[in-house]
C-alpha cells in the first residue's frame, strides 16, 4: 500500500472536508477524491460517508484510522532512527515540562544537556500535563516531565523525585521571615495568586486544601509561573510553589505551615514502546543523575 494513501486518508478524517484536506496536502480536490476512492477499492470497503454536509468516517473508517495513525508514527520513528547519531554530534530532542519545572530544571538539567551536547537541537515546551500526554501519544514529543498520576494508558511514567511545595511570600510581605508556623485558619485568610485550573499543580493544591477542609482566598489566577513570581516578589500576595524555586530566588521567602508537608511525585513520561533516540537516552541519563542527587539531599 502506498504511503500517500494513508496520509490522504488521515487528512480527510481530521478535516472532515475534502476541499480543506486537499488544501493542507497542497493537491487538488479531484485528485484527493480519486486517491481516496482508489484506497477504498483497494480495501474493498467504504471509509467515508459523503452523504451529509460534512464528510464522516464510517465504522470501517473509524476502525482503520487508529492503524493508519500508528503506521505513520512508526514510519516517522524509523526515519528518526535512520538519522540518529550515536556520538550525539547532531540530532534532536522534543521535550515538554509542566510550568513549575521550567523554573528550576531548565538551568540545571537542560543547561547541562546543552553544554555537553551543543549539536543536539532541543525543542523545549511548557504546557499542561494533559497536553503533554496527548502529544506523547501522537508521537509529537519524545519526553515529558510531569507528575503522578497519569491518565493515558499509552504513556509510561518513571519516578524521578519527590517535589515539596511551600507557601511563599515576597520580601516586603508581613509574613516574610516569620519563624512561627502558620495555622490553617491564618492560611485560609491569606490572599493567594495561583496557577489556574488547567494545570495539574493547581488541581493538586486544590486537593490539599480539601484534605484540610480549607477554602482558600484566591485573589488572582495566572497561566504562567513567571507572572506569579513577579506578583509575589513585589506585592502583598502569597503563592504555593516548589521549594526549589525559592532556593534559587532570593526575593522569595518560604513560610512554614502547621499542616503536613505538601509533596508530590515527579515522573518522566514516555510513550510506551516508542523509539528512544541517542539524544533521548542521554537526557534521561542526566535527569536520572539529577534525581539521584535530589534524593541524597532529602535523606
Amino acid at each position: 500500500m502506498l504511503l500517500r494513501y494513508i496520509r490522504y486518508f488521515l487528512a480527510v478524517a481530521e478535516q472532515g472536508n475534502f476541499t480543506r484536506a486537499a488544501e493542507t496536502l497542497h493537491i487538488s480536490q479531484p485528485t484527493l477524491s480519486q486517491q481516496i476512492k482508489q484506497l477504498e477499492d483497494l480495501l474493498h470497503i467504504q471509509l467515508f460517508d459523503r452523504s451529509g454536509r460534512t464528510v464522516q468516517l464510517t465504522d470501517a473508517g473509524i476502525a482503520w484510522m487508529s492503524y493508519a495513525r500508528r503506521a505513520i508514527q512508526d514510519l516517522e520513528a524509523g526515519t528518526r532512527a535512520i538519522h540518529d547519531v550515536e556520538d550525539l554530534q547532531r540530532g534532536s530532542l522534543r521535550l515538554a515540562m509542566t510550568p513549575t519545572f521550567t523554573s528550576y530544571l531548565t538551568g540545571s538539567v537542560v543547561g547541562d544537556f546543552y553544554r555537553r551536547y551543543p549539536g543536539i537541537r532541543l525543542d523545549l515546551r511548557e504546557m499542561t500535563q494533559d497536553e503533554i500526554e496527548t502529544l506523547l501519544v501522537g508521537d509529537q514529543l519524545d519526553l515529558g516531565i510531569a507528575f503522578d498520576p497519569i491518565h493515558s494508558p499509552d504513556v509510561s511514567a518513571t519516578p524521578l523525585f519527590t517535589e515539596t511545595l511551600n507557601l511563599m511570600v515576597g520580601g516586603q510581605h508581613p509574613l516574610a521571615n516569620r519563624q512561627e508556623k502558620l495555622s490553617p485558619d491564618e492560611f485560609s485568610r491569606l490572599p493567594l495568586v495561583l496557577l489556574n485550573g488547567d494545570f495539574s499543580t493547581r488541581r493538586f493544591i486544590n486537593r490539599f486544601f480539601q484534605s484540610l477542609s480549607i477554602r482558600p482566598r484566591v485573589a488572582i489566577e495566572s497561566d504562567t509561573i513567571s507572572a506569579i513570581v513577579q506578583m509575589v516578589r513585589l506585592g502583598q500576595l502569597a503563592t504555593i510553589l516548589p521549594q526549589d524555586i525559592a532556593n534559587i530566588d532570593q526575593w522569595l521567602s518560604p513560610v512554614s505551615l502547621q499542616t503536613p508537608k505538601i509533596e508530590r511525585q515527579a515522573v518522566l513520561l514516555q510513550r510506551k514502546d516508542a523509539y528512544r533516540s541517542a539524544a533521548a537516552r542521554a537526557f534521561i541519563a542526566l535527569l536520572t543523575d539529577y534525581s539521584t542527587a535530589k534524593l541524597r539531599q532529602i535523606r
